[in-house]
């Protein structure tokens, strides 16, 4: 029969605190670069922004930050992909409070619009994200973080009218697409809250016209015949 080794109780748990506390401190230095790094580039942008202003700023070493990041770009996307993931998240949890289908496409527009005029995500990720990114990689995060929420909003307004799921994705693309216009609208804007009611008003319109439509539970022939000039 094997022997079982005796472990003293004590060094088991000095380990297990060394560990922990290790862990602690590289993760409030990812923390700190972060935070830190977000605020600089909203001020600065991108390419105004240095490593060296960073790690300054969130008094650790280049090697911490080399440890957590290999490069500024780096740094740059995980900012951006939190920004996004972080609004998303607060759009979502505001919509799903609300159970008519309308009032939540209302609700998810203001929500966005008010992100717009947020400094960070204004300048991170509408005006500096296509910089720092390219825009076929800026475009293709940015689908991914709002198409989803666009989609699932359309559906329900579409169920609502009574069907037309052959509809759904077009809606979706053109809707997405308005949104997507419109966050840069807002973000280049000398007076971005004058800019979201603007906005909000016109993308408002289109809602309500489509709302009174009595059933659009057509085939897509059809729905093309009815804005054809006669």
């Amino acid at each position: 029969m094997a022997s079982t080794a005796k472990v003293r109780p004590g060094k088991v748990i000095r380990a297990a605190r060394k560990s922990t506390r290790r862990q602690d401190y590289s993760s409030s230095t990812k923390r700190a670069l972060l935070e830190n790094a977000a605020q600089l580039f909203t001020d600065h942008g991108y390419a105004g922004t240095s490593l060296d202003e960073v790690v300054a700023a969130a008094r650790v070493t280049k090697g911490a930050l080399y440890h957590h990041f290999p490069s500024k770009l780096a740094l740059f996307e995980s900012v951006f992909n939190g920004l996004q993931e972080t609004t998303t998240k607060e759009i979502e949890k505001k919509v799903n409070r609300i159970k008519d289908p309308w009032e939540r496409a209302a609700v998810g527009l203001r929500a966005f619009l008010d992100a717009c005029r947020e400094p960070h995500f204004r300048r991170i990720v509408l005006q500096e994200g296509p910089v720092a990114l390219g825009h076929e990689r800026w475009t293709e995060a940015e689908r991914a973080a709002s198409l989803g929420i666009v989609q699932r909003t359309v559906d329900a307004l579409l169920k609502d009218l009574g069907g037309a799921e052959e509809l759904s994705e077009s809606f979706a693309i053109v809707f997405y697409g308005a949104i997507r216009s419109a966050s840069e609208y807002v973000a280049d804007a000398e007076d971005p809250e004058t800019a979201s009611r603007e906005v909000q008003a016109t993308i408002g319109a289109i809602l309500a016209g489509m709302r009174l439509l009595p059933s659009i539970g057509l085939e897509v022939e059809d729905a093309a015949e009815t804005i054809e000039p006669q």
